[in-house]
């Protein structure tokens, strides 16, 4: 099926004030708050948004209906995002738009060689960055007419939804023998604590990260992150 379900609206038109009108975006993403973020932007262009938060999910999503574009975290925690991206890129119909997504800045180059498109950086908050990446890749007919004016508007999710990031996280430390875990947590916090603006959480995921990359003891570090997510989690429950 293409680009939407039987029981969605029919095809529209773009217009300059909702370029993306009529559009079906996969958001393939793992953190609440990012998806947040996406959802407010596609919500602000018109487009209608799924959303799966595992590789797992979103081929089960695929399996069903062709988006016009997907947006594809690179870490996912049952594996890389440019697996899935290699996967769809190869696949024939091809998806229109196919953009990777991460706050690492190594994760570019692996997004553009599995396949991707293009490029979204985490933290993506930019209304105007984020239209401007999808409509550049479009065919012309799927873009607005005439001129347009560009929305310099910065979407800003939730903060319940970066507490539903915390208890995931809580969730993952809890078997504190798997190290894969760690990794996976290193790298979620870090993205996620960066585009909340949450600098103590940030460093503390980049600590963790460097250990497990040196190969030196890190209970130290995964107490400190564990101690942080439970400071926030308790935050939610003040609330």
């Amino acid at each position: 099926m293409d680009d939407s379900d039987p029981f969605a609206a029919p095809h529209r038109l773009p217009s300059s004030t909702r370029p993306l009108l009529g559009l079906t975006i996969l958001v393939v993403e793992d953190s609440r708050y990012a998806c947040e973020a996406m959802r407010l932007l596609c919500l602000r262009s018109g487009a209608r948004i799924r959303r799966a938060d595992c590789l797992k999910s979103a081929r089960r999503h695929l399996q069903l209906y062709r988006p016009s574009a997907i947006v594809v975290d690179m870490g996912l925690p049952d594996g890389s995002g440019a697996d899935l991206i290699e996967e769809i890129a190869g696949a024939n119909p091809r998806i229109g738009v196919i953009l990777g997504t991460s706050g690492d800045d190594c994760a570019q180059e692996a997004a553009i060689e599995a396949g991707a498109d293009g490029f979204l950086e985490k933290p993506v908050t930019s209304l105007a960055t984020f239209q401007e990446t999808i409509l550049s890749l479009l065919p012309a007919d799927r873009r607005p007419c005439g001129p347009r004016v560009l929305q310099d508007e910065i979407v800003r999710p939730d903060p319940l939804a970066y507490q539903d990031d915390m208890a995931h996280v809580a969730d993952v430390l809890s078997d504190q023998d798997d190290e894969k875990a760690l990794d996976y947590v290193a790298q979620f916090l870090g993205g996620v604590a960066r585009a909340a603006d949450d600098h103590t959480l940030a460093a503390a995921a980049a600590g963790l990260a460097q250990a497990r990359a040196r190969g030196t003891p890190v209970a130290a570090d995964a107490a400190r992150v564990a101690g942080l997510v439970q400071d926030r989690l308790e935050r939610r429950k003040a609330i």
